[in-house]
């Protein structure tokens, strides 16, 4: 049993092992966590097999919105070459690559004997530039080859608090622990400061998870593996009452004495159930990851003798280990509830440890956009998968990476593979005529504007205006619509609309000083529809203002205005866009019935639409529509003014299947009895007595008004609504909720 010789026969410090036969030598001894461990088969010796040869695949261009240049989905994958990412680095036993929030410069390796290595995230950077971020190999066990340190994560708020939460194998008892560690104001992580937040103990050393990663609800999630040995001997894995064999979802931060259990838990009102647990039925997730984009979490995990499985988890799902392995039975009993299938797996004729990855959501690699990549340990190969709803649309090899024990991103999502043998890998086209083909990364090249530098839209883009503008720092904004010719949009009264493929919305920021002052142009924002859904994309305007560039790392920056007076801005990334542009609203927030009839440019749009013929089910009377107020109207009743306000500004999250935690529903047509506010204690306090989510007649006492004031410099505060790419309290805002909440009377 088990994957070779303990962790004692290999020396940690030596160089890369250099040669091929070395490392067949050794590819067991190496073998670590990815769980090939205890099969009742035999297990695989000597090197990985090289990757078959594969097709020719062709290098036409993808398909794109007619009349732009943007692409609408992927074209069929062109096959990869994996090259060293930073050649001049010899890393020993890298397990896992990531970034920290507020630090887009900066790599972070994680080393499976108790080191973070940090360094400059740069082709050509050398071994002197890397700095050891974290040790504690004076605290990790390394017994058995498959423990270390095993999982990283950055707090969301790691620019403010400098907390970081780590994932490792201890001993006495023999246990796998989640702590919490802080970074020192020089950015190294003070041993001192660790605060142990869970143990949980091992019956053997092997398949212990070790994944952990905060999803898009600020909330922790952690892999734990089902214990080891072979087979589930104590059939943890459908078993509510051990923690092993779960991804579990915890609530941690400032002001949290250890964790917490989210309200949203599955089995909170389960008897003899760990309320924890946000799935189970797992076998040992090896490598799991949140689609930026989309929020979906997707994993790897490890099979017993037959099949891996790639899954996309859901609460309270019950991924079937030890009844099945993948899909097939593996042994006799009776669920109690319904197993979930995975969303694709695969036999040990092509793979033996499943590594699980990230839906690449970079710009470098266009041919790939929204597409999954998986891998395997043993042999090396590398797969995408290509999927629309719950149907897989396509699957394919597309390259090699030995020993392949993680995949990672940097902050702009361009995608890495981590080799335990030969280092960190980045992906190139084979294809050099795939090479040149990139999403446009300046504005010039998009045909959004026939004269880019003053601004001249395209003709095909149809300008609007929003009743309620969504809070943006105080920026003016301007707006543009495009349907494809011959397409439709759908119309509804009171929801969101729907467009087809190949709409897309265009946002324009500009900023001044003072209300008569000159702009700066800042970014123009993109929504795509793209066969697979929306798609956010940001570019940040030049000095000269003359051109924008593609934004691929979030960021705060300084701006000047006109006059000389300076800004602090946040600049998203694409990739946040859709935290806030939700498929339950309604991707295009506002291109809402309620949003335009308030407005003469919002009606005019819907007339050209109608004069277009490019939208249906619209009524033949436009106006008797329900629309917003405008805020500044103090015709219209207080109250319509304050939740047209919060339907804007907070219900694209809280909605009932929306993003946001604590069952919120904000939504204009609500009624305020129904929104889970009023009189409602908060899930996660801001420390005021009597605090309350909407206090009757106290704003001072309500959480929703108090964190429309919460703020930072540096980047999103904590627990700040709305909670992203905003730094300035809107004041005019929050004067309009605090009147509302002083007169809602008490329940």
């Amino acid at each position: 049993m088990g994957g070779g010789p303990g962790a004692s026969s290999i020396d940690y410090d030596a160089p890369m092992l250099p040669s091929a036969a070395r490392l067949a030598r050794s590819a067991l001894v190496l073998a670590l966590p990815l769980a090939i461990a205890c099969r009742r088969g035999a297990e695989p010796s000597g090197p990985a097999p090289a990757p078959a040869p594969q097709a020719p695949l062709t290098a036409e261009p993808p398909p794109r919105v007619p009349g732009l240049a943007f692409p609408l989905e992927p074209a069929s994958p062109t096959a990869l070459q994996a090259v060293p990412a930073f050649p001049n680095l010899r890393l020993t036993l890298p397990l896992y690559l990531t970034h920290a929030p507020g630090d887009p410069a900066h790599l972070y390796v994680v080393l499976q004997d108790g080191r973070v290595l940090r360094f400059p995230n740069r082709p050509d950077v050398t071994e002197q530039e890397v700095e050891t971020f974290l040790d504690m190999r004076d605290r990790v066990r390394r017994e058995h080859t498959e423990e270390g340190l095993l999982g990283l994560a950055f707090d969301p708020h790691y620019a403010d608090d400098g907390a970081l939460y780590v994932y490792y194998s201890a001993s006495r008892p023999r246990r796998t622990q989640l702590s919490r560690f802080t970074a020192k104001a020089d950015d190294h992580v003070d041993l001192g400061t660790e605060r142990e937040l869970l143990r949980i103990e091992q019956p053997w050393g092997n398949h212990n998870g070790g994944w952990i990663a905060f999803g898009p609800d600020d909330l922790l999630y952690v892999a734990v593996g089902d214990g080891g040995a072979g087979g589930d001997p104590k059939g943890n894995g459908q078993d509510l009452g051990t923690l092993l064999g779960t991804i579990l979802r915890l609530r941690v931060g400032a002001g949290i004495d250890g964790y917490e259990i989210p309200a949203g838990n599955p089995f909170i009102d389960t008897p003899g159930a760990r309320p924890e647990i946000f799935a189970y039925g797992l076998r040992n997730p090896w490598r799991c990851s949140f689609d930026r984009q989309v929020g979906t979490l997707w994993c790897g995990d490890v099979g017993q003798d037959a099949f891996e499985e790639v899954d996309i988890v859901t609460a309270g799902g019950n991924y079937g280990w030890n009844l099945r392995e993948g899909k097939h039975p593996f042994e006799r009993g009776q669920a109690t509830t319904a197993l979930l299938d995975p969303i694709i797996e695969y036999g040990h004729d092509e793979g033996q440890s499943i590594t699980g990855g990230y839906v690449y959501r970079g710009t470098r690699l266009s041919d790939f956009r929204g597409t999954y990549f998986y891998g395997d340990y043993v042999m090396g190969n590398v797969w995408t998968l290509d999927r629309e709803g719950t149907e897989v649309r396509g699957h394919a090899r597309v390259a090699h990476v030995p020993f392949l024990a993680s995949f990672g991103e940097d902050a702009a999502g361009e995608l890495y593979a981590v080799s335990l043998t030969t280092g960190i890998h980045r992906f190139e086209p084979s294809d050099a005529a795939v090479a040149g083909r990139r999403f446009p990364t300046r504005l010039s090249q998009t045909g959004l504007f026939t004269d880019t530098a003053a601004l001249v839209p395209n003709p095909g883009l149809i300008p609007y205006d929003v009743t309620v503008p969504l809070w943006s720092d105080g920026a003016d904004k301007r707006r543009w619509l495009y349907v494809p010719s011959g397409e439709t949009a759908t119309f509804h009264a009171t929801e969101a609309w729907s467009f087809p493929v190949g709409t897309v919305t265009v946002k324009h920021f500009e900023l001044r000083a003072a209300p008569e002052a000159p702009t700066r142009r800042i970014e123009t924002r993109v929504m795509i529809h793209e066969r697979r859904g929306w798609a956010g994309y940001t570019y940040r305007w030049n000095e000269a203002q003359t051109d924008a560039t593609l934004v691929t790392t979030s960021s705060v920056d300084d701006v000047a205005l006109p006059g000389g007076t300076h800004v602090r801005w946040p600049q998203p990334a694409g990739a946040d866009c859709l935290r806030c542009h939700t498929p339950g609203y309604g991707e295009a927030l506002g291109l809402r019935t309620r949003q335009l009839m308030g407005t003469p440019d919002g009606r005019a749009l819907v007339s050209t639409l109608l004069e277009r013929d490019q939208l249906r089910d619209a009524p033949d009377e436009l106006g008797s529509l329900a629309a917003h107020p405008r805020l500044d109207d103090e015709a219209a009743p207080l109250e319509a003014r304050a939740r047209a306000y919060l339907d804007v500004n907070c219900a694209v999250c809280h909605h009932p299947g929306g993003p946001a935690p604590g069952g919120l529903d904000l939504r204009v047509d609500t009624p305020l009895s129904r929104t889970s506010v009023l009189a409602v204690a908060p899930e996660e306090r801001l420390g005021i007595e009597g605090e309350l989510r909407l206090a009757p007649g106290e704003h001072a006492h309500s959480s929703l008004w108090l964190r429309m004031g919460l703020r930072s410099e540096r980047g999103p505060a904590r627990g700040q609504m709305p909670p992203l790419a905003t730094l300035r309290v809107d004041e005019t805002g929050r004067r309009l909720v605090a009147g509302f909440i002083d007169q809602v009377p008490p329940s």
